[in-house]
């Protein structure tokens, strides 16, 4: 294995491409090294594993292909969230049907890129998961709302007790919604404060499945949710619930 981190790439953003595709790693890793990144390589799902061991994980963003020799991109993502990093980490995959989306971001992908794809978008994405993860670790100290706290230095959720295991984008939904609990935060509000400006990346079907998500993680029953509020017409509220 190569070692990690050439000489002098200690304080750039490490990144770890997860990919088998010859011709495509030689161009990402030399593109992505001439714009400042230090990436490692894995080209199966074993390789990946050695680099992401022993967790925390000392990487800024993962990039998973899908379809890998041992495996696929899922093993690895649901390998990270179970040990409870919150790492950014965007799927390349070559299947665009709704189904594979789905299961990437249901499982714990903050964002998906299909192939073929413009190394510039592939950029703007990683500089977007960057940025929301900086927002994350920079927002202050705490926030308390009922049975919940967040501990915002240390990217944790506790609720009644229970630390949560959340992906990066579930955390910053949730940070979102307990600022402004007891009001209602619009599906456009949320994409704005999110992901960018214009809620590009994520459209509303995306939203939904992260709405579902961080209901399944917070709610004892979700289909009864006490505090994950949908606002039909507008949006969602969080409920101040007290234990």
């Amino acid at each position: 294995m190569r070692n990690k981190f050439e000489k002098g790439a200690c304080n750039m953003h490490r990144i770890l491409l997860v990919e088998d595709d010859d011709s495509l790693i030689d161009g990402l890793h030399y593109a992505l090294q001439k714009r400042g990144f230090a990436v490692d390589v894995a080209r199966t799902v074993r390789e990946a594993m050695e680099h992401l061991h022993p967790f925390p994980l000392s990487y800024h963003v993962l990039l998973l292909d899908v379809a890998l020799p041992d495996g696929t991109g899922f093993d690895v993502c649901e390998a990270v969230r179970k040990s409870g990093s919150a790492v950014p980490l965007l799927f390349l995959t070559a299947a665009d049907d709704e189904i594979s989306i789905i299961r990437g971001l249901d499982g714990g992908g903050d964002d998906y890129l299909t192939k073929p794809f413009q190394l510039g978008e592939l950029c703007a994405r990683i500089n977007a998961l960057l940025r929301r993860a900086n927002m994350a670790e920079n927002s202050g100290s705490r926030l308390v709302c009922g049975d919940i706290s967040i501990d915002l230095q240390e990217s944790r959720a506790v609720l009644n007790g229970t630390t949560l295991t959340l992906t990066s984008a579930e955390y910053r939904l949730l940070c979102l919604l307990v600022r402004n609990a007891g009001t209602i935060v619009t599906r456009s509000a949320i994409l704005d404060a999110l992901w960018d400006d214009a809620g590009r990346f994520v459209d509303d079907n995306t939203l939904s499945v992260y709405i579902r998500r961080l209901r399944e993680k917070v709610e004892t029953t979700p289909s009864r949710p006490e505090h994950l509020i949908t606002v039909r017409g507008f949006g969602y509220r969080w409920n101040e619930v007290q234990r």
